[in-house]
């Protein structure tokens, strides 16, 4: 193991750092570091480290940019060749390293700041691509990283657990822009686009979003979570074996994830990614195994309504955020939906379609366009709450003159989204014209927030159990009229958890940590519909 030189952290006050003197000190000291970059000697280096670390130790809860810096200084220093699972070991050092440095820190810094051991961590992944495992070192550097990124989600977890709880500043900015930030620590990386290579599992639009200015903590830190999140699905699509159990395994994982996380700058990164031509994942996926993702994805994003997602649980959030994520969620189902058709996938279609409108968000589309708008008239509102009826009324108003969507982008794709679907603008009716059964709709998966704890965590996983069933008879049956509905049969489903990690444990060992998906997700068709009974 790297060792990280702990004297280093004693602390080194000084009275001269106060106030505006701090701030001066901090830039002098970026400034110091982005002119020799690429010619740090050891002594210069140590100079540096010391001067950061009375930086740190000045502050409780210490600038971003500070723990940023330095950490990349201490990360520099050390020491691992090119063995690959000394690297791995240096990268668990530099997580808790910075993890140390950011324990006074609130949430969305603390996840912010773990953006550097994201960059190196997808470094260690796409070794993994086409890796044989073939000896005792190769099998163990393969349990390492698992063990590493599934460490990293459980502090995301954890990180997301207090969120709602503090009164945080989620559109905090940062003092230096973020490319310089970024070059710190792309100084063995000389690549044209730094920005693109340093956040390699990020759409472009969203790099663009992180690289302009006015980026947010919050936006930063979803972005962290996304690439957490997209790595381990990575990985799961990297291992040997049936992509028809590994659909239903992680589809309930990435249910159980998106409820357990709670955080909508995450699920906004999402929305954007599945808003690209394909995901960011081409330097890991084959792209049979990216359209397979895609789809799991979808099924997350569009069938099931999640409780953070609720306006007054969105009270934290800018408009601009609030508004990018129900046009992401309109078009992306849109998409989804005319996906399904264009594959002869009639009845996913069907659900997804069912799903949107029998959720919130078409209610919650009207409101915000007619506050936008400035009236109360319903007349010209559509008649149906499909995506196609309110794609078209989106439309319609933007011809009008009224700007909607945010760019010309974004309208020329929903026109072009519009024109494509080969259905009307109504629901599409079930083919035994019956009533639209519970499975129909949608599932809830969470309720978190709105009763007390122990009886609202109860609440969760009974519902999530009834979503994964819902799921289940929606998607698998091939005639309608055999599903099943939601009755007394599903009150007794078991439960799914959501596990923790911790970063204390020993990431290559199964004992007392396991994967999320192996320890939470079934393995089988059977299996996806009685999840795991554990009690979190």
């Amino acid at each position: 193991m790297v060792s990280i030189p702990m004297e280093s952290l004693k602390p080194q006050f000084s009275n001269n750092l106060l106030g505006q003197n701090y701030e001066t000190a901090l830039n002098n000291q970026i400034q110091a570091v982005l002119d020799s970059l690429h010619e740090l000697n050891s002594e210069k280096l140590s100079s540096l480290s010391s001067n950061f670390n009375e930086l740190i130790q000045c502050r409780v809860d210490p600038p971003f940019e500070a723990v940023w810096v330095y950490s990349s200084l201490i990360y520099r220093s050390f020491s691992f060749e090119n063995d690959p699972l000394k690297r791995v070991a240096a990268i668990k050092d530099l997580f808790q390293f910075i993890v140390s440095c950011s324990a006074s820190c609130y949430s969305f810094k603390s996840v912010a700041l773990i953006a550097p051991v994201m960059y190196n961590v997808f470094k260690l992944v796409k070794g993994l691509k086409g890796f044989e495992q073939n000896g005792k070192k190769e099998k163990k550097f393969v349990r390492e990283v698992n063990g590493l990124v599934d460490s990293i989600l459980g502090y995301v977890n954890v990180c997301c657990e207090s969120v709602e709880e503090n009164n945080c500043d989620v559109s905090e900015g940062f003092v230096r822009p973020m490319r310089e930030l970024v070059n710190v620590w792309m100084w063995d990386n000389r690549v044209e686009d730094e920005m693109r290579a340093f956040f390699p599992l990020l759409s472009d639009e969203t790099v663009e979003r992180v690289n302009g200015e006015g980026c947010e903590m919050g936006a930063l830190a979803g972005c962290v979570i996304a690439e957490a999140f997209l790595l381990k699905l990575c990985l799961r699509f990297m291992e040997v074996g049936s992509r028809k159990e590994l659909h239903d395994e992680l589809r309930a994982w990435i249910v159980a994830s998106i409820t357990g996380i709670r955080n909508a700058y995450f699920f906004e990164t999402l929305l954007t990614m599945l808003l690209g031509p394909s995901l960011p994942t081409a330097s890991l996926l084959n792209s049979d195994d990216e359209r397979r993702l895609r789809k799991i994805l979808y099924d997350a994003v569009v069938l099931v309504e999640y409780s953070f997602l609720k306006p007054e649980r969105m009270g934290q959030l800018s408009a601009k955020h609030v508004k990018s994520i129900i046009m992401a969620r309109l078009l992306v189902t849109g998409e989804a939906i005319e996906l399904n058709r264009k594959q002869k996938d009639q009845m996913k279609a069907i659900s997804y379609t069912n799903a949107f409108s029998g959720s919130s968000l078409p209610s919650l589309i009207i409101k915000w366009i007619r506050s936008e708008i400035g009236t109360e008239d319903k007349a010209s509102e559509p008649s149906s709450s499909s995506p196609a009826a309110l794609l078209g009324w989106i439309l319609k108003i933007e011809n009008g003159g009224i700007r909607i969507f945010d760019n010309n982008m974004s309208k020329t794709r929903a026109k072009l989204l519009l024109d494509s679907m080969t259905e009307g603008l109504e629901q599409p009716a079930l083919k035994d014209g019956k009533k639209k059964s519970d499975t129909d709709l949608i599932f809830y998966i969470d309720n978190k927030g709105e009763e007390d704890e122990e009886e609202g965590d109860e609440k969760m996983n009974e519902s999530a159990s009834a979503a994964f069933v819902a799921a289940a008879h929606t998607m698998q049956s091939v005639e309608p009229e055999k599903r099943k509905r939601k009755g007394k049969d599903s009150e007794h489903k078991n439960r799914v958890k959501f596990l923790k990690y911790s970063i204390h444990e020993n990431s290559g060992s199964k004992q007392g940590q396991s994967s999320v998906a192996d320890s939470d997700d079934s393995s089988s068709e059977s299996e996806a519909e009685n999840p795991s009974t554990d009690e979190e």
